[in-house]
């Protein structure tokens, strides 16, 4: 695909987060989001002002070609961090993809160890089943994030499997190495389970809100 589907973009409201698309004059936001970066290790981050340009116009970019749908992270108003829908691919001719992955997400670190991220991935899949009518969505991890896929594991994803030598390693000094990948997904029918598992963390309030309570590593 060469250009821009804007019926993709959606802003997406929840009680602990605002998923709304990427623009141009976010990257200032993001700049601060990501100030503190002692637990960024398995993704990508923007580092500074002029990072954080680079990173928006480059996402911006595979927005353009339909390779990706970005969103920004709002909490108040605030940024706090990104992700995206990412790998979409058509097969049968709809408007809306038929499978996308959701990735590239990382959290300011005031809003690790709250309802963002749990309540973010509630909001893109739901999105993703109930509007683009995906028939699976993909997420993945470095095999070696224990915390990351303790994260899915707990939210009902289903581990598909361990591919070895899978995808660019994101590991700072580790440019043009190949890392292990961890494959989750959830399919269409599984949906209505995992949704159920992750509305009940978000009303049970079993995230750890705790200041002392374990930053994931993403």
């Amino acid at each position: 695909m060469e250009e821009e589907l804007p019926h993709l973009d959606a802003t997406l409201v929840g009680r602990h987060v605002t998923v709304a698309p990427l623009r141009p004059d976010d990257a200032d936001g993001l700049a601060a989001a990501a100030l503190d970066r002692s637990s960024y290790r398995y993704t990508v981050v923007p580092d500074g002002r002029e990072g954080a340009q680079a990173y928006v116009a480059g996402l911006l970019e595979e927005r353009r070609r339909a390779e990706a749908v970005p969103f920004v992270l709002r909490r108040g108003g605030a940024v706090v961090g990104a992700t995206r829908y990412m790998n979409l691919r058509w097969y049968f001719g709809r408007a809306y993809p038929d499978l996308v992955e959701v990735g590239g997400t990382w959290l300011a670190a005031d809003a690790q160890r709250t309802g963002v991220n749990t309540e973010a991935k509630l909001l893109l899949l739901a999105h993703a089943f109930d509007v683009y009518g995906v028939a699976k969505v993909d997420l993945k991890t470095d095999a070696r994030n224990e915390r990351s896929i303790a994260a899915m594991e707990r939210l009902g994803l289903v581990r598909e499997g361990t591919v070895a030598r899978a995808h660019p390693s994101l590991v700072g000094g580790e440019e043009g190495r190949l890392r292990d990948s961890a494959l989750f997904g959830v399919t269409r029918e599984d949906w209505p389970r995992v949704r159920a598992r992750i509305v009940g963390l978000l009303e049970e309030r079993t995230l750890s809100d705790a200041p002392d309570a374990p930053r994931a590593v993403r």
